[in-house]
């Protein structure tokens, strides 16, 4: 069996395809046949050695994808062989098979291709979770969508509008513009040094937005403050690109509330994760989220991938394919 593994931290050339033996299910575990892997930003933070330091090298890399149920440990009922399966945090899942508790699986409905729940597992989970639970997005709400051209920023984007709000975008190209429009932003900011609070405050009305939604790291952390109105809401995540300095509570400006969000806690049992999950497949089947695919890789070129994630080369989700 095949995977992409990595002996040092660095960059991404020190991600390389390996033989490896064939896993086996244990109780309560499945074996799934990996039809295609989410890349994400994660990933990168456990290249680069800033992610899972408690794990010892060699690892192997990737959280998320989905395929086929070969076959069931002892115990596992709520699976069967050739079940197509989705899942999230899978540790390891750039490779053709992969073991999984039965629990962090759910099941595909007809609708939903595999390639598609593989590129919206994680960024659709989480963009569910920042527009409906940690900052319920209202109708007349204005948000602040960063990277809003990527994997979560466009979902985002199609959630927030789905519940009435209004949309300014950020982006760093002007290519990257159409696909930020197209996904329903009303307003798309071209900025790459964090100079755009300005233009927020002015296109929406002059007091600034209701909530930013803030994965860009340390370097747009103050001017997404600034863009916020009185009593606004700064959703930050994405550590893997730095976090901000620390800040004096009390001078935090405007009763403002930060906070620092992982979807994680929206699905913190296998019925939550379930039910988050169905939600998420219903409104891609009905039509209302779209999901977009800027890139698939062969699992030989995971290298590449990272590198062109990296190099803010690409738009939406980029998939590994064994």
């Amino acid at each position: 069996m095949k995977m992409v593994s990595m002996t040092r931290v660095g960059e991404p050339e020190v991600l390389e395809v390996v033989d490896c033996s064939e896993p086996t299910p244990g109780s309560g575990q499945v074996l799934v046949e990996v039809a295609a892997a989410g890349v994400n930003f994660m990933d990168i933070g456990v290249r680069l050695g800033r992610l899972w330091r408690e794990i010892p090298l060699p690892r192997g890399l990737g959280v998320e994808g989905a395929g086929k149920v070969l076959a069931v440990g002892e115990g596992v009922s709520i699976f069967k062989r050739g079940q197509r399966v989705a899942w999230v945090y899978g540790r390891g899942s750039y490779a053709e098979r992969l073991v999984l508790p039965a629990e962090a699986l759910v099941p595909l409905p007809d609708a939903i291709d595999e390639r598609t729940a593989a590129a919206v597992m994680m960024q659709g989970l989480t963009a569910s979770h920042f527009a409906t639970k940690f900052f319920p997005v209202q109708p007349g709400d204005v948000a602040l969508v960063h990277a809003a051209a990527g994997g979560v920023g466009l979902l985002l984007t199609q959630i927030i509008k789905m519940r009435g709000g209004t949309v300014i975008g950020r982006v760093s190209s002007e290519q990257k513009v159409a696909v930020a429009k197209n996904a329903g932003a009303d307003h798309v900011i071209v900025d790459t040094e964090a100079e755009f609070a300005n233009e927020v405050i002015r296109l929406s009305g002059g007091e600034g937005v209701n909530v930013v939604y803030d994965g860009s790291g340390q370097k747009t952390f103050q001017a997404s403050l600034d863009s916020l109105r009185r009593c606004g809401t700064l959703c930050w995540y994405g550590p893997v690109l730095g976090a901000p300095e620390p800040i004096e509570i009390a001078r935090i400006p405007k009763s403002i509330k930060v906070g620092f969000a992982n979807f994680a806690d929206s699905v913190s049992t296998p019925e939550l994760f379930k039910a988050r999950s169905a939600e998420l497949f219903d409104w891609i089947a009905q039509g209302k989220l779209k999901v977009h695919i800027g890139g698939i890789y062969p699992l030989s070129e995971a290298a590449r991938a990272h590198a062109d994630m990296e190099a803010r080369l690409t738009t939406g989700k980029l998939l590994l394919i064994p």
